[in-house]
């Protein structure tokens, strides 16, 4: 049977999320509108020679895409808002955590700062992974499934 295992000491390498989007902070919101319609990620990461620099949520694209975009009712000016680029509307300089840090402080960190991720690097700021709530989420059904 297998036994429970201590959240307090599991690492975000064990259940980070390994296949990460990432987008250029040049990219065009066009660019990441039609990434978000392709992937079921609900974050894209920001990447300027592979180092995180910037995150974007679904979220943020909504809030900076007129809402006319592709209705009868677009204008020249709300199609603009589609050549807006990543590093105009995204979270600059986000917190990371290593592949090393525990779920916990992972946990900790996610609840401090009001954010739904936390990219995952090397020491170098590379990026490896994410870590979501919707990997926390797995992570505590697993745990319930053993209680």
């Amino acid at each position: 049977m297998p036994t429970q295992f201590d959240l307090r000491v599991k690492t975000v390498g064990a259940i980070m999320t390994s296949r990460v989007v990432t987008i250029e902070m040049d990219d065009s919101l066009q660019v990441i509108q039609d990434v978000f319609r392709k992937v079921k990620f609900h974050h894209l990461v920001v990447v300027d020679e592979g180092k995180v620099v910037g995150i974007i949520s679904d979220r943020d694209l909504f809030k900076a895409v007129s809402p006319f975009v592709n209705t009868l009712s677009e204008t020249e000016r709300d199609r603009a808002t589609l050549e807006k680029r990543a590093h105009q509307i995204m979270v600059h300089h986000p917190s990371t955590v290593l592949k090393s840090c525990t779920i916990e402080k992972a946990v900790k960190m996610m609840m401090e700062q009001g954010v739904s991720c936390l990219p995952v690097t090397n020491h170098d700021g590379m990026v490896e992974g994410i870590l979501t709530w919707r990997d926390l989420i797995k992570v505590f059904l697993q745990q319930e499934s053993y209680a």
